[in-house]
């Protein structure tokens, strides 16, 4: 079915090869995984099979046909019977499911009696069945991936190739997608499957075909994914002092609103410390001739509140002198002083929990 002959691929400007004496047979019906970190071949492999292109040295075979004798004019012939999946879906936006489905039995010149019954099967064996009027932008990503199986299966492909096609989605609908694969596999259609889904390739037990580098390292029946160390994972990136800098931040607030009544404080404490003084260095004077016994028994208060009229108040001014609280440069305090452990005044306040 597909046959790899000591395969060796090098491309222009390149120092390694990216397929180096490559060697491997498929069989009709299986489904195969191919797996590798980036870079270790499997596009290429895809690639030659497509006969986008050819081998530096060595033979590639699909379904009989060596693909470097193959003419360029007979290619779209050939891939009528292979099927290719990717990972981006590759839909047209502008055209609808059915649409998208019948566009590749469009250009291979299918009559129109062949696509009016191949389409809707096609969708039916994908699930899609009455959405074929939706625009690829009204599908979820799953659906999507749906409508690119069923115009790879549209032409009843020998062979489905399917690069990374869960690479997208998220893992219940990639669990959707896998089994949909099976059951075409199971239907008689041979799967050549490039993944990076470690869990599926174990959970599955196919036959796998390693790269690293460029090289077949292993060629396992009911294997699993091997070596999972050079998957590719998104793991958050450590900010150093993310942690001290928000507890500084934090402690310098409740140390700013401390200041601020802290102020407050000490100021009506020096007013009301004033006003006894005046009242107790009243009550000890000799009274004089214009004073009353009136006056003179009566208590002196401490003003509450500014009582003269608005007029007064604005062309004299305030009872009071208006708070300044001070401005604090944090880039010129010391590690203390930033978490709240000098030694200076009364109100201290300690770093937060």
């Amino acid at each position: 079915m597909i046959r790899f002959e000591n395969v060796t691929k090098r491309y222009r400007g390149t120092s390694r090869p990216a397929l180096s004496a490559v060697d491997f047979e498929v069989q009709r019906g299986e489904f195969v995984f191919l797996v590798g970190a980036s870079g270790s071949g499997k596009s290429s492999c895809l690639r030659l099979i497509l006969r986008e292109d050819v081998p530096t040295t060595g033979r590639v075979a699909v379904l009989g046909r060596d693909l470097r004798s193959l003419a360029n004019r007979k290619v779209p012939y050939f891939r009528r019977h292979i099927g290719s999946v990717f990972q981006d879906f590759r839909l047209l936006p502008s055209k609808t499911v059915y649409q998208n489905v019948a566009f590749t039995l469009q250009v291979t010149g299918s009559s129109r009696g062949f696509i009016q019954q191949a389409v809707p099967e096609a969708l039916a064996l994908v699930g899609l069945d009455g959405k074929q009027k939706r625009m690829p932008h009204e599908l979820s990503g799953g659906e999507q991936q749906r409508v690119a199986i069923a115009r790879a299966l549209v032409n009843r492909p020998q062979v489905l190739l399917a690069d990374e096609p869960t690479g997208n989605l998220d893992p219940a609908t990639s669990v959707d997608i896998m089994q949909l694969l099976a059951r075409i596999n199971a239907g008689g259609t041979t799967v050549l499957m490039a993944t990076h889904e470690a869990a599926f390739v174990d959970q599955m037990q196919r036959r796998v075909i390693e790269l690293r580098d460029g090289e077949m390292v292993r060629d396992e029946v009911h294997g699993g994914y091997g070596d999972t160390s050079n998957i590719p994972r998104l793991v958050p990136e450590e900010v150093r002092g993310a942690a001290a800098a928000a507890a500084l931040t934090a402690v310098q607030e409740v140390q700013r609103q401390t200041a601020d009544l802290s102020v407050v404080r000490a100021a009506l404490a020096e007013e009301l410390s004033a006003q006894r003084k005046a009242a107790a260095a009243s009550s000890d004077a000799v009274p004089t001739a214009s004073e009353t016994p009136e006056a003179q028994a009566a208590p002196i208060e401490p003003p509450i509140a500014d009582e003269r009229p608005a007029d007064a108040q604005a062309a004299v001014g305030p009872l009071t002198h208006p708070i300044l609280l001070p401005q604090v440069d944090v880039a010129e305090l010391g590690v203390a002083d930033r978490l709240g452990l000098s030694d200076d005044g009364a109100e201290e306040v300690g770093p937060t929990s």
